[in-house]
């Protein structure tokens, strides 16, 4: 209760200092929402979200005039006077209120004309996602970690199918995939249905008289595309950002290879071996140092390095570099030299597995071409090193590669008695089931080339498992094989066949046969299926034979 006032002049004042107490206490209050309201938006959003910032500012400025007005209003109707007789008290707190709000959200943003474009954000803060590159670099779309903004400057030169075509090996986010060629997007547009694809694509399946959305098979209503200007610039910031870091490490790659080059022509000893080991590294895991190499005379250099003094140390981390190069002429020529080839040999035999191979890769290049003397590759030292590594069950990843060297070596006539005196025939024909496509049509290859001299049908003839192995493999893995393994029974079977044929039906032969004569292959592997089956039934009795086929009288 407010003590009795015995004159209006008091009784006003009072009211005065009442209503005013009440105006101020509600601009006060005001004040403090929108401050509050700022701030706890600010720390859902984070402070470096510059439109939700921006939204509040406008919005906080709103409540804040509100509650300003409203508080204005309330205490005119009831005093009519007291904004007249305290204007000045009014328009220091007014400016005071001001400047109380600002002090209490120092972050409160200020608009500054800019494009959206050019907008430097700080990929560190945990705000909201706003732009197209911050995306990217955030890793939402799978971009490059730790990288920065495209540049706008550099952006603009690259062209996008380039970029497409360079980074074809890359995986691609499925978002940039086109539904229909499943390629990534160039010119992305959208249909009524809300799903993208690239224009040539959905053109072309509107052309062929379709009137579906392909992805949804729904019927369309509105046969218009719309450009996807969004979806664009993401592909294009996605694949700029990819080409320019893998340009970049192309040049650092590029630049380290030539260095090690420099440094190769200075040192010795241990820190030769160790400069050789990264330039090897360095040229099996990238094209760019590879080019360098070639361009920067470094073949002539690595070759120099083998010799007959050489140590293996050294020599196998050069042939490791030569093996991953795209040898010249000259070059071959030079490796070619009976001093290099003997060192070579010598780290097939005594080298660890790796040097081995690469020795082994390097030979079979070194053997393409009409003019190269197989005299150097005729050495029992080699074919033994070479046997060994297709027999080391301990690494089978030397298989392919010695068979690969092995086949080279048997495309010369006058070096299969060599190899068919070393022992290489029943090894092969043990491995024959346990071999993969690739290494299977190398082995049937080796064998049905050392069938054409009486030593290897002799070997095939005495090894027991020759005639099972090859009859299982017809019309089984593919028409070479099939092809390779007919020459070899029929090779066989002709150097004996009373004893061979008689094996060979009851392996299965008789109904292979049949098989390949029923089927859709090559007529010259019809007709040879023909004639060995003519030499099977020549020595079985009819009975017999057709017992062993699983035949009928009317079938014969």
């Amino acid at each position: 209760m407010l003590p009795a006032l015995h004159n209006k002049e008091q009784q006003k004042a009072a009211l005065h200092s009442s209503q005013g107490i009440a105006f101020y206490s509600i601009l006060y209050i005001s004040t403090l929402h929108s401050s509050s309201l700022y701030r706890r938006t600010i720390g859902r959003y984070g402070s470096h979200s510059f439109m939700p910032s921006l939204q509040l500012f406008r919005f906080s400025s709103l409540s804040f005039l509100f509650f300003s007005f409203l508080s204005f209003h309330v205490v005119n109707l009831s005093c009519p006077g007291f904004f007249v007789e305290s204007d000045f008290i009014s328009s220091c707190w007014l400016v005071g209120s001001v400047v109380f709000f600002l002090k209490r959200n120092p972050e409160m943003p200020i608009f500054e004309a800019n494009s959206f474009r050019n907008v430097k954000l700080d990929g560190s803060a945990g705000g909201q996602v706003l732009d197209l590159e911050t995306a990217i670099k955030d890793g939402i779309l799978g971009g490059v970690t730790g990288g920065g903004l495209v540049c706008a400057g550099v952006a603009e030169k690259l062209d996008l199918k380039k970029m497409v075509e360079e980074l074809e090996s890359i995986e691609v986010p499925p978002v940039f995939i086109c539904p229909i060629s499943l390629d990534p997007m160039q010119d992305p547009v959208t249909l009524c249905t809300g799903q993208t694809y690239e224009r040539y694509n959905i053109l072309k399946w509107f052309s062929l008289g379709h009137c579906t959305c392909p992805t949804t098979m729904q019927e369309l209503w509105d046969d218009t595309v719309t450009p996807n200007k969004t979806m664009r610039q993401l592909i294009y910031s996605w694949f700029s950002q990819k080409f320019l870091a893998t340009k970049k490490r192309s040049e650092d790659v590029q630049g380290r290879a030539i260095e090690l080059l420099d440094n190769l022509k200075k040192v010795k000893g241990q820190a030769k071996v160790q400069t050789l080991k990264e330039l090897r590294q360095v040229v099996a895991a990238h094209s760019t140092a590879r080019k360098a190499v070639l361009d920067n005379c470094g073949t002539a250099l690595v070759t120099s390095f083998l010799g007959p003094f050489t140590t293996h140390a050294v020599g196998s981390e050069a042939v490791g570099i030569l093996v991953n190069l795209d040898l010249d002429y000259a070059t071959k020529s030079n490796l070619r030299q009976p001093a290099r080839i003997s060192l070579m040999v010598d780290m097939l035999n005594e080298g660890s597995i790796e040097t081995k191979i690469n020795c082994t890769r390097l030979m079979e290049m070194l053997m393409e071409g009409n003019d190269f003397e197989h005299e150097n590759m005729s050495s029992l030292r080699l074919l033994v090193g070479l046997l060994r590594l297709v027999k080391d069950k301990k690494h089978p990843n030397g298989l392919l590669a010695g068979l690969g060297l092995l086949k080279s070596i048997c495309s010369h006539e006058s070096v299969r008695g060599s190899v068919v005196s070393i022992g290489t025939v029943p090894p092969l024909v043990e491995l024959l089931p346990s071999l993969n496509n690739e290494c299977l049509e190398l082995a049937l290859y080796i064998l049905d080339v050392l069938s054409s001299i009486p030593e290897g049908r002799l070997a095939l003839k005495v090894c027991a498992n020759t005639i099972p192995n090859v009859v299982k493999l017809l019309m089984r893995v593919s028409e070479t094989c099939t092809r390779l393994a007919l020459s070899i029974l029929w090779a066989v079977c002709m150097l004996a066949p009373e004893e061979c044929t008689a094996l060979a039906v009851e392996a299965g032969l008789a109904a292979k046969l049949l098989l390949v004569i029923q089927s859709a292959c090559n007529p010259v592997l019809k007709q040879q299926s023909v004639e060995l089956l003519k030499l099977c039934s020549l020595n079985y009795t009819s009975t017999i034979f057709i017992s062993e086929c699983k035949l009928t009288r009317t079938i014969q």
